[in-house]
């Protein structure tokens, strides 16, 4: 089996006994079994660290179902490989060339070598991340809900965060802590780091050790550092501010709060809206600018490597990047006085491309399902499903069977990558040893 085809089994495989898991009456409040399409629904969700959802997750699933929810998020946030490689390296047993292919293919990682460092050191970073964010939670969640509760709660919605899969135990997500500067702060943070991808953070953190030990180090930020941070910190002011600009006056949403709480509640939905699916605001209150503005935000959604979707901030800024290239009529692309290999460029392109007609053929299967909905909510689910960020107008329980299949289908799709998930399906193939003619056209 090739490496794409084991990478999409596995997230397959995982999707199959989260389905098994969340169908028996424990798993549920009342005791009863499971609805099948629920209960697929909830774990593809889940696994695809995504946060739609059809049920009420806190009230509909027991503690156990909660559990499991739970559990299918950390395995999906690590990555189908990453939690099989450390299943691996646990079990002490030594890594083939097939599994070190499979981790730098699902990673994306340059090369093979240092495979079990890396795992080690991602399992640690989750561990941290995720505790930090807990014991931040602990004292307002004890505070609101008691101690045994609130204890949950704040394990449950910090591990949700960091792996931005935008599940919630409450009905509401988090609109009652719209005003909460620490909450927003503590649950933005952790989708920050989860969404910036493990690389940035390790390279950040191997830098400042070095800087605090006085080790003497040659060379700046690597290139993927460098774009990430950029990017991501551009997309996040300009989310935040448009926000403000187009729901400042709006009573359903911002209107009413003061302005201390519209740049919180702004700040919120803008990190959210690139990779997890919480919200502080009624969604389905926005203004069709906002929605859409959203919209372009959810398709960029996070970086690679991380527990993030989407096209990826590097992905759309090496467009960005071409775009500017041909505009002073360069003929090579470059960054930072660096040149993007032309592999990254088609790459970009494909990944670009695939998303783009995944999300248009979701769209249109939707709304020939759903015609009572609106166009622009339709395409917000769509593009929520196959970014897995999460956020929805309120319409996916509504959606009719057929239409929550599609939408299972696009978050599975949209967690193992269009480009992988095609080439498990096209095969193992050879690269071409012709050099044909070059022969230009007209673009544009």
């Amino acid at each position: 089996m090739t490496v794409p085809r084991t990478i999409c089994a596995g997230f397959l495989m995982l999707i199959i006994i989260g389905t098994g898991l969340l169908l028996l009456p424990f798993a549920t409040a009342g005791g009863q079994w499971n609805d099948p399409i629920v209960a697929l629904f909830t774990a593809t969700s889940a696994v695809c660290v995504t946060g739609l959802i059809v049920v009420d997750t806190g009230s509909y699933y027991s503690s156990i179902g909660q559990f499991i929810i739970l559990l299918l998020i950390q395995v999906g946030g690590l990555g189908y490989m990453t939690a099989t490689t450390l299943l691996l390296l646990l079990l002490k047993r030594r890594l083939r060339l097939k599994e070190r292919l499979a981790v730098q293919q699902s990673m994306d990682m340059p090369e093979l070598s240092g495979t079990r460092t890396l795992i080690v050191s991602i399992l640690s970073m989750t561990l941290v991340f995720e505790l930090t964010g807990a014991f931040c939670l602990m004292p307002t969640m004890m505070r609101d809900y008691g101690n045994g509760f609130g204890l949950w709660l704040s394990i449950f919605h910090s591990i949700s965060a960091f792996n931005n899969a935008g599940f919630s135990l409450f009905e509401d997500s988090l609109v009652q802590y719209a005003r909460s500067t620490w909450i927003t702060a503590v649950i933005t943070g952790l989708v920050i780091f989860g969404g910036i991808g493990y690389q940035v953070i390790m390279e950040a953190f191997m830098r400042g050790r070095d800087r605090l030990l006085g080790r003497q180090k040659y060379g700046g930020f690597s290139l993927n550092f460098k774009i990430v941070v950029v990017s991501s910190i551009t997309l996040l002011a300009v989310g935040t501010f448009a926000f403000l600009a187009t729901e400042a006056t709006n009573l359903d949403t911002l209107g009413a709060m003061g302005w201390g709480d519209k740049l919180t509640a702004a700040w919120f939905q803008s990190v959210i809206a690139r990779t997890a699916g919480f919200n502080s605001i009624d969604i389905n209150g926005m203004h069709d600018a906002a929605l859409f503005i959203m919209i372009a935000l959810m398709f960029v959604g996070a970086s690679p490597g991380s527990t993030g979707g989407g096209i990826k901030t590097t992905t759309a800024s090496i467009l960005f990047i071409c775009t500017r290239a041909i505009l002073r009529g360069n003929d090579e692309v470059l960054v930072y006085r660096r040149e993007i290999p032309p592999v990254r460029v088609f790459k970009a392109v494909g990944v670009v491309l695939g998303s783009g007609m995944a999300v248009i053929g979701v769209t249109i299967a939707l709304a020939l399902f759903n015609p009572e909905f609106t166009f622009i909510r339709i395409l917000f689910e769509a593009v929520s499903a196959f970014a897995t960020v999460g956020l929805s107008t309120g319409i996916t329980a509504d959606l009719t069977i057929p239409s929550q299949l599609v939408i299972i289908g696009s978050m599975y799709v949209g967690r193992v990558g269009v480009l992988l998930f095609m080439a498990a399906l096209a095969g193992d193939h050879s690269p071409s040893l012709v050099k044909y003619p070059e022969e230009d056209l007209l673009v544009g």
